[in-house]
């Protein structure tokens, strides 16, 4: 009972810091402002560790590396903490364990990107029925708009309804569906 209270606090910590992180950094590669309570919010929980991290790791291409270094290590220590609260070790070759263990905290990041995504376009999509001139509705449309462009140039709005969104939920599912194929395979070593 105790090691799934301690699970539970462990994933919801390291969950909402991975996932502040994550939408930082995609906030940063799509070009979505920062002028508003989302980007504040992100901004205010991240910096403490962004900031001095960016002074040893810059950035590539306009790809803020410190960010997802941060991320991708957070959510390896949280597979760490919950391999060992479960009575899990890293067994006779921690090496091996270890390039396994950051596998699958980089496929949990495209997981997690994923899930942002999904819920980043529910959130778009319902403000856009609702009041599209809403001060949210920048960073939402900035967030959404690469996705939509993807399925905008074959499918037309029908009747006056873009069905993007529909078919970003379903890619994103179906990605979903083979990211965990591929963790399954993963873990099967081990």
């Amino acid at each position: 009972m105790l090691s799934e209270i301690a699970s539970l606090l462990v994933q919801a910590l390291f969950g909402l810091f991975v996932f502040v992180v994550l939408l930082r950094f995609w906030m940063q590669v799509l070009r979505a402002p920062f002028r508003n309570p989302v980007g504040q919010f992100v901004t205010a929980l991240s910096n403490w560790i962004v900031l001095p991290v960016r002074r040893v790791i810059p950035g590539l291409l306009g790809i803020d590396l410190a960010t997802v270094l941060i991320a991708w290590l957070a959510e390896a220590l949280t597979l760490l903490v919950l391999l060992w609260l479960h009575g899990g070790s890293l067994g006779a070759s921690p090496g091996a364990a270890t390039v396994v263990l950051f596998g699958m905290a980089f496929l949990e990041l495209i997981r997690l990107s994923l899930y942002l995504l999904i819920g980043v376009v529910i959130v778009q999509v319902i403000i856009s029925w609702v009041n599209p001139h809403a001060p949210m509705a920048g960073i939402f449309d900035a967030l959404t708009r690469p996705f939509y462009g993807m399925f905008r140039r074959f499918v037309p709005p029908i009747g006056g309804i873009d069905l993007s969104p529909l078919f970003v939920l379903l890619l994103a599912q179906i990605m979903l569906i083979v990211l965990a194929g591929l963790t399954g395979m993963a873990m099967r070593p081990l």
